[in-house]
């Protein structure tokens, strides 16, 4: 088979800021798998956590490296593809890329929608979320009306952790349940509270009607989750602490549930196991994204029946999307009827 690299760049509408920095463009990367005249398509986005980033230079790297270890490979190969991965520990978002690109050449070579091959029933997606970054009461007052502009945004993910410190969380958090009295509302602090705040913030916030909260300790301090957990009134998920299915067990009794992310994963083959392990482990399930496109988003959206929450709404924040996929009806991100991921290129003219 051959295999491809197209490096691309999007921009936000709007920057997001979280705890740890704020971000307005990134270059992903397009991966392309042929064989038979067939072309799977797969893509990575970068990301940081802890003290390897994945750049967007590591995956370009990565992926150059591996290549030529996989040509020799047919589409059908997985399991020999994902012990080469293991082999070389290829970075996380570029074995996502090959792995998306995989399950779209076989969904695409028999003929089928990747969630119909897995059994699923787009009837039990859940509504997205769509995300508001940390900002001033009347900017997070702003960026709500601007995504009823986009989407009925029932459901609203509000990024805490503040640097300012707690108040300005509060200050923030009111404004935006003031300005949407009816929407369902969650908290994503990115491991930006310590374990005092953490406590104080998820009693306050359930007056509030937050549904969970995510990440409230950063990566490194899971032994206080548990602490946490027995003390809130409010679920607990986790997102920057849980990487794969291994990563599960040893959460399961202090958390409520795990973020997915196909960056994170691996992509589609492990985020498969690692549902099946939450769902063992008695936790529930989210799928969330990094700065990733309709492609990426709609590889997530074909497992999104088996999620509790869903957060796949980067690519509706960007401006020059080269692909559309996965369609937005009435707050359900919903996979389509073509095979494969049912992905297309579309050239973007601003």
């Amino acid at each position: 088979m051959r295999i491809n690299i197209q490096p691309f760049t999007v921009h936000k509408r709007f920057a997001l800021k979280i705890s740890r920095g704020t971000t307005s463009q990134t270059q992903n990367v397009w991966v392309r798998v042929e064989q038979n005249g067939i072309e799977g398509w797969g893509e990575a986005s970068p990301f940081s956590i802890g003290e390897h980033p994945q750049t967007t230079p590591v995956i370009l790297e990565a992926l150059q490296q591996v290549i030529p270890m996989l040509e020799k490979f047919s589409p059908w190969d997985r399991q020999e593809i994902e012990q080469i991965f293991i082999e070389t520990n290829l970075p996380s978002a570029a074995r996502a890329a090959i792995d998306i690109a995989l399950h779209d050449w076989l969904g695409k070579r028999v003929g089928l929608p990747l969630w119909q091959m897995w059994g699923l029933n787009r009837r039990q997606i859940v509504p997205i979320s769509v995300t508001i970054g940390i900002n001033s009461p009347e900017g997070a007052r702003q960026r709500v009306r601007d995504w009823l502009q986009v989407t009925e945004a029932r459901f609203l993910k509000v990024k805490l952790g503040n640097p300012e410190g707690i108040e300005a969380d509060q200050a923030m958090l009111m404004a935006v349940r003031e300005e949407a009295p009816t929407a369902k509302l969650s908290v994503d602090a990115n491991g930006g509270w310590s374990l005092q705040q953490a406590v104080k913030m998820c009693s306050w916030l359930v007056d509030y009607e937050v549904k969970y909260v995510e990440q409230p300790l950063a990566r490194g301090q899971e032994v206080d989750l548990l602490v946490l957990k027995e003390r809130s009134p409010l679920p607990i998920f986790v997102d920057e602490s849980c990487f794969t299915s291994q990563d599960i067990p040893k959460l399961a009794d202090s958390v409520h549930g795990i973020n997915i992310k196909l960056m994170k994963s691996g992509g589609l083959t492990e985020a498969l196991r690692m549902v099946h392990t939450a769902k063992a482990c008695g936790l529930q399930v989210m799928f969330g994204c990094y700065s990733d496109s309709c492609l990426a988003n709609t590889a997530a959206a074909q497992l999104s029946p088996f999620a509790d929450y869903l957060d796949l709404d980067s690519h509706l924040n960007l401006k020059d999307d080269p692909f559309k996929g996965a369609v937005l009806q009435h707050g359900c991100l919903l996979p389509n009827d073509l095979p494969g991921l049912g992905v297309s290129y579309q050239e973007y003219k601003f």
